[in-house]
């Protein structure tokens, strides 16, 4: 794993993470209170702070869930929110510019940025592709949806806040080896449920490009994306070349978002035969605050239980993966 940890120094104190939800911005007495407060951005990394911070920060997301995370816009309420922070989390890799210069320009003096996505790999290490090409200059950011990337975010978090909480010590340490049992254990279920479909089989059509680090970790291909970087619909020589390869590949199923309708997905099921299944996250966490699966692993076990299964695969093998909490609980200031 890769040891660097590529920070920007600014200006505030941020430390936590969210898992729950509020419908108002959070207010200066909340904040005020807390010792320690962490800011976030995705829900995934947000997650994985909040199980990793217990009850030792106020973990604060500021990208609301089933909101997509690159063109979301933070309000003027957030620049508060992040002066108040005494550390904040961004995944990097371009994916929250916006939440970044908003940051840069309202934390505290010494407090610190902490890219997760670049301490967790080296530039050769970046994926470019259809949806991220190399001469846009972005890579694609999604590295959660690999459990051994987001062990990676784990360690670089608990490294943080014992750096900012040195009495907090043993708690982090203790969460994160509670962490890393559970992120080990969903890097063998999901290779056990890889091997149960058929190589031919282990192909993604997804409506946004979300998988390529998980792709290239378990040995799947990732054969297109209906939503490039740029948000713009597919053209229609883009949709007709899917329908070509999709044909020739054979794949039995496309997937679409749970939480953005894909007209031009389910043409390509229609055109096809493929089975369309609506159902993937890419940083919603499933069901709602509070629900034992409301979490990063519930997130991925969802996820990737879902593909398998839909491929012809048997996803036995990660039926028994917990997907609850380990503690903590965030607030979102939304």
């Amino acid at each position: 794993m890769n040891s660097l940890r590529t920070r920007l120094v600014v200006s505030a104190s941020l430390v936590g993470l969210l898992a729950a939800a509020c419908s108002s911005p959070i207010s200066d007495s909340v904040t005020s209170d807390a010792d320690l407060v962490a800011v976030t951005t995705v829900s995934p990394i947000t997650n994985l702070v909040a199980n990793i911070a217990c009850d030792r920060a106020l973990v604060l997301g500021l990208v609301p869930e089933g909101v997509n995370s690159h063109t979301f816009e933070p309000s003027p309420t957030h620049a508060a929110t992040l002066a108040d922070a005494s550390v904040v989390f961004v995944n990097g890799l371009n994916l929250e510019l916006p939440t970044m210069q908003l940051a840069e320009s309202n934390v505290a003096d010494g407090v610190e940025i902490v890219s997760l996505g670049d301490a967790a790999i080296t530039p050769d290490e970046y994926i470019y592709d259809f949806s991220f090409p190399e001469d846009g200059g972005d890579p694609n950011p999604h590295l959660w949806t690999n459990p051994l990337h987001a062990l990676d975010y784990a360690e670089t978090i608990a490294s943080t806040l014992t750096e900012l909480d040195p009495e907090g010590a043993d708690l982090y340490a203790q969460q994160l080896a509670l962490v890393t049992e559970r992120l080990e254990a969903m890097d063998v279920a999901v290779r056990e449920a890889t091997e149960t479909v058929p190589e031919q089989s282990r192909r993604l059509l997804t409506y946004h490009d979300s998988f390529p680090y998980f792709a290239r970790e378990y040995g799947w291909k990732v054969v297109g994306a209906i939503q490039p970087s740029d948000f713009a619909e597919p053209s229609p020589r883009e949709v007709a070349d899917l329908i070509d390869q999709i044909r020739a590949e054979q794949v039995p199923a496309i997937f679409g978002s749970e939480v953005f309708e894909s007209p031009v997905l389910e043409r390509i099921a229609e055109e096809t035969g493929a089975q369309y299944v609506a159902e993937l996250r890419d940083d919603d966490l499933p069901g709602d605050p509070g629900d034992a699966n409301h979490s990063y692993f519930g997130l991925m076990v969802f996820d990737f239980t879902t593909m398998v299964d839909a491929l012809g695969g048997d996803s036995s093998a990660l039926a028994d993966l917990p997907t609850d909490n380990l503690c903590g609980e965030a607030v979102y200031d939304s």
